[in-house]
This record gives structure tokens, sequence and C-alpha cells, in this order.
């Protein structure tokens, strides 16, 4: 039985990991232009369309992953799955941090996609975490996350630009780490073995779900 302090903290970090994971997306943008220009020597109108492409490939890794990302955490647990993820995340931002070239910019932002793609196991953590009277104010921290990581992530990568255009990403993989840290001593296992369930490919694909 969790106590109010320690559903607490579990939810806090949930709110977290929701805001780090948003705001992947902003990050990148006040940064971009000069990150894309060290990588490829290219003008800044052309390393524009790269710079496109990179957002392209994190939204729709988000997209294609979520229902993997929820199918997996009904069979193996919500905990698991936004532990490893928060840890992914970290290393992700590390990869482009120290990224030498172009593809392993793409690579690390295509990681951090399908790691950030876990909206789906954190509401589930919220369902099971919740009752029913604080059910729709407890889901209310789903958009309270997004909303907050989409103001604090071209805020962040602006002011941190000022440093370099790797700081925000090491910075981003220190948050995400720290936020791993917390998690695992505060987030719980909520899903009942009663209530695990088989991984399906068809509740896995995003289109269908």
């Amino acid at each position: 039985m969790q106590t109010g302090s320690s559903r607490r903290g579990a939810l806090g970090f949930i709110l977290v990991t929701l805001t780090l994971n948003s705001m992947g997306i902003g990050l990148m943008m006040p940064v971009m232009p000069s990150l894309l220009r060290e990588l490829t020597d290219l003008p800044v109108s052309d390393a524009a369309r790269w710079g496109g492409a990179l957002s392209l490939v994190y939204a729709l890794m988000q997209f294609a992953f979520g229902p993997t990302l929820g199918n997996i955490a009904d069979r193996f647990g919500r905990r698991p799955v936004l532990l490893v993820s928060m840890f992914a995340m970290a290393v992700d931002y590390l990869i482009m941090a120290l990224s030498w070239h172009i593809a392993v910019l793409f690579a690390g932002r295509l990681l951090s996609g399908i790691a950030g793609a876990t909206f789906s196991a954190a509401s589930a953590f919220i369902a099971d975490v919740s009752s029913k009277e604080d059910r729709a104010k407890n889901f209310g921290l789903i958009g309270a996350g997004f909303g907050v990581g989409f103001v604090l992530g071209p805020m962040i990568g602006g002011y941190l630009g000022e440093f370099g255009p790797r700081a925000p990403f090491y910075a981003a993989a220190i948050l995400s780490f720290a936020n791993f840290v917390f998690g695992f001593f505060v987030l719980p296992e909520t899903l009942k073995d009663d209530n695990r369930r088989a991984f399906d490919w068809k509740r896995a694909n995003p289109l269908g779900a």
C-alpha cells in the first residue's frame, strides 16, 4: 500500500518525465543552426532543411512507438518501461552532445524519440494509482507536463546555447539521469499480476490505436 508521500513522489517523477520528453521537441531549436553548420559546413538555408528533418524524426518516433511502449508496459510493468526509457533519454542526449557527424545526431534523435514515447505508460501508471475522485486531477499532470516542456524546451535551449550549441544537450542528459535516479527510488510497480497481458502487435499499431 502506497502512502500519500510515496504516491506524490511517484506522480512527481511522472510529471518530470513527461516534461523532459516534451522538452526534447523545442530544446534543439535555438542551437540547431549553429550545431548543423558545425557538423555539415552548410549555409544556414541548407542546414535549416536538416533541422526540420531532425524534428520530424523525433515526432514520428514518438507517434510510432507510443502504443508499443504501452503494450510493453502492460506485459512487463510500468516501472521498468518508465525507468529504462528515462535512462535511454539521458544516454541519447549525451550522444547528441558528443555527435561528430550529422548521422550520429540523427541516430540520437531517433533513439530519443523512441525513448520519449512514454505517454501511454505514464497514463497507465496514473490510472493505476488514482482513486475515482483524483483521477481527473492526476490525469491533468499529462497536459501540465507537456505544456511546461513545450515552454521550457526553447527557453533552456536558448539560454544554454549562449555557452555553445552542445550545452543544452549536456544539461538535458544530466536532468534525465537525475530523474532516472529519483524514479529508481520513488517509483513503485503498480501493475498487478492479474492485469498483465501478452504483447499484441495489433495493439502496438499506432494507426489502429
